[in-house]
């Protein structure tokens, strides 16, 4: 089976450069049909929920995944497909919107910092401190709010601002690494013409009137500018300990796969096995065995 998480095409940390424009958003390969990618997300699905429980008894690591996309790409119902088989005790998901006034009373990164998956816990972010670089790159307007020393004009947000912050993300992100998290970030690259499409479903099906916003659309008229606070993102920021994986997203059936796939088989590349017993341990359980055999 093709592994997407050593795909150069999908792995924007394999190779020197990175480009956004050729990356495509629909894929096929070795995913032939719809019924394909069902039979192997629920393969991937059963695989992970067994993975898991091993991830979780062994406590030495816990799994970041980050997830950023433009809207209606497809990031909820993803996490909620690519992940229907695990455990909630040990499984958890933040979402970051507007910092509120507590949060902008702290350092970009705090938030996202008291989110993290504890060891043994598998964390998603549904956005994330990516957010910083992107929306806040596109609206910098948005980051004069925030009380930086010394940044409180437009004109202060120069290039040398924006590489700082890739850096801090970086070494944020090698830190994570370092202590025993593994973290791998998703861009659902869903294209504007689906994006379209997507947006006048919601308008045109009752059922889903309720995810429509007129902001949303809004945004999407800044689509050349998120493109490009994208790629320089990922640019900035791929690397081998923390990859980015650029999903093509206009079929969600195969986005799912592709995402679980990753997953699955970055969790095989632990070596995750159920901690053996000390001898006091196994002392313990045959003394609790024979206390059960003498109940009446």
């Amino acid at each position: 089976m093709h592994s997407f998480l050593q795909d150069p095409q999908i792995n924007s940390s394999i190779g020197s450069t990175f480009s956004l424009s050729e990356h495509s958003n629909t894929y096929r390969g070795d995913i032939g049909s719809e019924s394909e990618a069902k039979k192997r997300l629920k393969s991937a699905n059963k695989k992970m929920a067994d993975l898991q429980r091993k991830l979780y008894a062994t406590d030495h690591h816990s799994i970041l995944l980050v997830f950023q996309a433009m809207d209606a790409a497809g990031k909820d119902s993803t996490i909620r497909a690519v992940f229907s088989g695990v455990n909630p005790t040990g499984f958890q998901v933040s979402s970051f919107k507007a910092p509120s006034k507590k949060e902008l009373d702290h350092d970009y990164l705090w938030r996202c910092q008291m989110s993290l998956p504890e060891r043994g816990r598998i964390g998603i972010f549904n956005r994330s401190h990516y957010e910083e670089v992107l929306v806040c790159k596109v609206h910098p307007e948005y980051v004069i709010g925030q009380n930086i020393p010394d940044i409180d004009t437009l004109e202060d947000l120069d290039e040398k601002f924006w590489q700082k912050r890739y850096r801090q993300i970086r070494d944020w992100e090698q830190h994570l690494v370092d202590n025993g998290t593994v973290i791998l970030k998703f861009f659902l690259n869903v294209s504007r013409e689906e994006q379209k499409r997507r947006f006048n479903s919601r308008i045109e099906s009752s059922k889903k009137n309720w995810k429509f916003s007129l902001g949303d659309i809004k945004e999407r008229q800044l689509w050349p500018a998120y493109m490009d606070a994208y790629q320089s993102a990922i640019q900035e920021t791929s690397r081998t300990d923390a990859p980015w994986f650029i999903i093509p997203a206009d079929d969600k059936p195969v986005m799912r796969t592709m995402v679980a796939e990753i997953v699955t088989e970055r969790l095989e590349q632990l070596s995750l096995n159920y901690p053996l017993m000390d001898q006091k341990a196994l002392d313990e359980m045959k003394q609790g065995k024979e206390i059960l055999e003498k109940e009446a």
